[in-house]
């Protein structure tokens, strides 16, 4: 993938320069100062939200709140794995929090796990879920909007909250439903 954008970039600067070499030094310039600034209100949201997971992780808590999912996750995974059960709710809990980037190494971790006891299921239904990615606070959004100038960044909650809610349900139920023909198959 990284061959491809610095293949397309290189092609667009050489066309910039054809078409326009005087504000191509400008463009240029301009384009780092706003990829710079943007990185840097991302990398401060990020910040903030993993450090309270760690709080969360050092007090207890994140043991005790993935002991209360558990009996449900159990369920929705269809598997025993405590382990892999438990990486795959820190993982759900961030994406839930709008930290989608933040918990791939635990959802990667999940499925490793879930593909060694062949619950293939499993591994479906978190991919399905972590692509649909129901969001309580879309806080990476949010920062976006934010650094963009709008004037109400967090007027996007609740129709993110439905949408991506209307579409993790439509998604489980999906893979409920193709895991269960392909079972009687």
């Amino acid at each position: 993938m990284n061959g491809i954008f610095s293949v397309v970039f290189i092609i667009s600067c050489i066309l910039f320069l054809i078409w326009n070499p005087d504000g191509f030094l400008p463009a240029l310039l301009s384009g780092g100062e706003k990829a710079a600034a943007l990185s840097l209100s991302l990398l401060a949201v990020y910040c903030v939200w993993l450090g309270f997971f760690k709080v969360l992780e050092r007090s207890g808590l994140a043991g005790k709140l993935s002991n209360a999912v558990y009996p449900l996750a159990k369920r929705l995974f269809r598997s025993d794995d405590k382990d892999a059960i438990s990486l795959a709710s820190c993982n759900l809990s961030a994406n839930f929090l709008g930290l989608p980037g933040a918990p791939t190494p635990l959802g990667i971790k999940a499925v490793e796990k879930f593909c060694a006891a062949q619950n293939y299921y499993a591994a479906d239904m978190l991919f399905v879920l972590n692509a649909t990615s129901l969001q309580l606070l879309p806080t990476t959004v949010i920062a976006l909007r934010l650094s963009a100038g709008s004037s109400s960044p967090s007027d996007i909650f609740l129709p993110t909250l439905l949408a991506t809610l209307l579409s993790t349900l439509l998604g489980a139920l999906l893979v409920f439903l193709f895991c269960r023909r392909r079972r009687r198959a």
